[in-house]
Protein backbone atom coordinates (compact mmCIF):
# COMPACT_ATOMS: atom_id res chain seq x y z
CA UNK A 1 0.00 0.00 0.00
CA UNK A 2 1.29 3.46 -0.88
CA UNK A 3 2.30 5.98 1.76
CA UNK A 4 0.41 8.70 -0.09
CA UNK A 5 -3.21 8.91 -1.25
CA UNK A 6 -2.49 10.71 -4.52
CA UNK A 7 0.88 10.35 -6.25
CA UNK A 8 2.32 13.26 -8.19
CA UNK A 9 2.62 10.96 -11.22
CA UNK A 10 -1.14 10.48 -11.56
CA UNK A 11 -3.37 12.37 -13.96
CA UNK A 12 -1.82 15.46 -15.52
CA UNK A 13 1.32 14.63 -13.55
CA UNK A 14 2.13 12.08 -16.27
CA UNK A 15 2.14 14.82 -18.89
CA UNK A 16 4.33 17.01 -16.67
CA UNK A 17 6.77 14.12 -16.20
CA UNK A 18 6.95 13.54 -19.95
CA UNK A 19 7.55 17.22 -20.71
CA UNK A 20 10.12 17.55 -17.91
CA UNK A 21 11.88 14.45 -19.20
CA UNK A 22 12.02 15.80 -22.76
CA UNK A 23 13.21 19.20 -21.55
CA UNK A 24 15.84 17.53 -19.36
CA UNK A 25 17.20 15.59 -22.34
CA UNK A 26 17.17 18.69 -24.56
CA UNK A 27 18.90 20.85 -21.95
CA UNK A 28 21.44 18.13 -21.13
CA UNK A 29 22.29 17.67 -24.80
CA UNK A 30 22.54 21.37 -25.53
CA UNK A 31 24.55 22.31 -22.47
CA UNK A 32 26.81 19.27 -22.81
CA UNK A 33 27.63 20.17 -26.40
CA UNK A 34 28.17 23.85 -25.56
CA UNK A 35 30.41 23.10 -22.58
CA UNK A 36 32.42 20.53 -24.53
CA UNK A 37 32.93 22.64 -27.66
CA UNK A 38 32.79 26.34 -26.80
CA UNK A 39 32.70 26.85 -23.04
CA UNK A 40 35.17 29.76 -23.19
CA UNK A 41 32.76 31.81 -25.37
CA UNK A 42 29.99 32.07 -22.76
CA UNK A 43 30.80 30.14 -19.58
CA UNK A 44 28.00 31.68 -17.51
CA UNK A 45 25.33 30.99 -20.12
CA UNK A 46 26.45 27.41 -20.68
CA UNK A 47 26.78 26.74 -16.96
CA UNK A 48 23.26 28.06 -16.41
CA UNK A 49 21.97 25.76 -19.14
CA UNK A 50 23.68 22.83 -17.39
CA UNK A 51 22.14 23.91 -14.08
CA UNK A 52 18.72 24.07 -15.74
CA UNK A 53 19.27 20.55 -17.09
CA UNK A 54 20.09 19.24 -13.61
CA UNK A 55 16.99 20.94 -12.20
CA UNK A 56 14.83 19.35 -14.93
CA UNK A 57 16.27 15.91 -14.22
CA UNK A 58 15.68 16.36 -10.48
CA UNK A 59 12.12 17.60 -11.04
CA UNK A 60 11.40 14.63 -13.31
CA UNK A 61 12.66 12.14 -10.74
CA UNK A 62 10.86 13.89 -7.89
CA UNK A 63 7.55 13.86 -9.77
CA UNK A 64 7.91 10.14 -10.48
CA UNK A 65 9.00 9.14 -6.97
CA UNK A 66 6.58 8.65 -4.11
CA UNK A 67 6.67 9.95 -0.59
CA UNK A 68 6.62 13.19 1.32
CA UNK A 69 10.35 13.84 0.95
CA UNK A 70 10.19 13.53 -2.86
CA UNK A 71 7.13 15.76 -2.91
CA UNK A 72 9.15 18.44 -1.12
CA UNK A 73 12.06 17.94 -3.54
CA UNK A 74 9.63 18.47 -6.43
CA UNK A 75 8.31 21.70 -4.90
CA UNK A 76 11.83 23.03 -4.29
CA UNK A 77 13.15 22.02 -7.72
CA UNK A 78 10.19 23.45 -9.60
CA UNK A 79 10.18 26.59 -7.45
CA UNK A 80 13.90 27.02 -8.12
CA UNK A 81 13.23 26.53 -11.83
CA UNK A 82 10.57 29.25 -11.83
CA UNK A 83 12.87 31.64 -9.96
CA UNK A 84 15.69 30.85 -12.38
CA UNK A 85 13.66 31.44 -15.51
CA UNK A 86 12.25 34.70 -14.12
CA UNK A 87 15.64 36.02 -12.98
CA UNK A 88 17.66 34.91 -16.00
CA UNK A 89 14.83 35.85 -18.35
CA UNK A 90 14.64 39.36 -16.93
CA UNK A 91 18.42 39.85 -16.87
CA UNK A 92 18.78 38.59 -20.44
CA UNK A 93 16.33 41.24 -21.63
CA UNK A 94 17.65 44.09 -19.45
CA UNK A 95 21.32 43.43 -20.22
CA UNK A 96 21.83 41.02 -23.14
CA UNK A 97 25.64 41.33 -22.76
CA UNK A 98 25.41 39.29 -19.54
CA UNK A 99 24.61 36.26 -21.68
CA UNK A 100 26.50 36.41 -24.99
CA UNK A 101 24.77 33.16 -25.94
CA UNK A 102 21.34 31.91 -24.94
CA UNK A 103 20.68 29.73 -21.95
CA UNK A 104 17.62 27.52 -21.54
CA UNK A 105 16.11 30.28 -19.42
CA UNK A 106 17.18 33.28 -21.57
CA UNK A 107 14.33 35.57 -22.56
CA UNK A 108 12.01 33.39 -20.49
CA UNK A 109 12.78 30.27 -22.52
CA UNK A 110 12.16 31.78 -25.94
CA UNK A 111 14.49 29.24 -27.56
CA UNK A 112 12.32 26.46 -26.14
CA UNK A 113 8.91 27.95 -27.13
CA UNK A 114 8.55 29.50 -23.64
CA UNK A 115 8.04 26.04 -22.14
CA UNK A 116 10.59 26.84 -19.38
CA UNK A 117 8.33 29.71 -18.29
CA UNK A 118 4.99 27.89 -18.45
CA UNK A 119 6.08 24.47 -17.17
CA UNK A 120 7.03 25.43 -13.59
CA UNK A 121 3.78 27.38 -13.17
CA UNK A 122 1.79 24.32 -14.27
CA UNK A 123 4.00 22.09 -12.12
CA UNK A 124 3.48 24.16 -8.98
CA UNK A 125 -0.27 24.33 -9.61
CA UNK A 126 -0.35 20.54 -9.98
CA UNK A 127 1.65 20.04 -6.79
CA UNK A 128 -0.73 22.36 -4.94
CA UNK A 129 -3.67 20.31 -6.18
CA UNK A 130 -2.00 17.07 -5.10
CA UNK A 131 -1.25 18.55 -1.66
CA UNK A 132 -4.88 19.61 -1.24
CA UNK A 133 -6.08 16.13 -2.23
CA UNK A 134 -3.71 14.59 0.29
CA UNK A 135 -4.94 16.89 3.05
CA UNK A 136 -8.56 16.12 2.19
CA UNK A 137 -7.87 12.38 2.26
CA UNK A 138 -5.87 12.44 5.49
CA UNK A 139 -8.83 12.82 7.92
CA UNK A 140 -10.78 10.13 6.04
CA UNK A 141 -7.99 7.59 6.31
CA UNK A 142 -7.39 8.48 9.97
CA UNK A 143 -11.10 7.94 10.75
CA UNK A 144 -11.09 4.63 8.86
CA UNK A 145 -8.06 3.41 10.81
CA UNK A 146 -9.66 4.45 14.13
CA UNK A 147 -12.87 2.59 13.27
CA UNK A 148 -10.97 -0.60 12.44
Amino acid sequence: MSDEPRPTSAGIGRVLIAVYGILALAALGRSGYQIATKFDEAPVAYSLSALAAVVYVLATIALIARGTAWFRVAVVAIGFELAGVLIVGTLSIIDPMLFPDDTVWSQFGRGYAFIPLVLPVLGLLWLRRVARARRAAAPSSANAEAAA
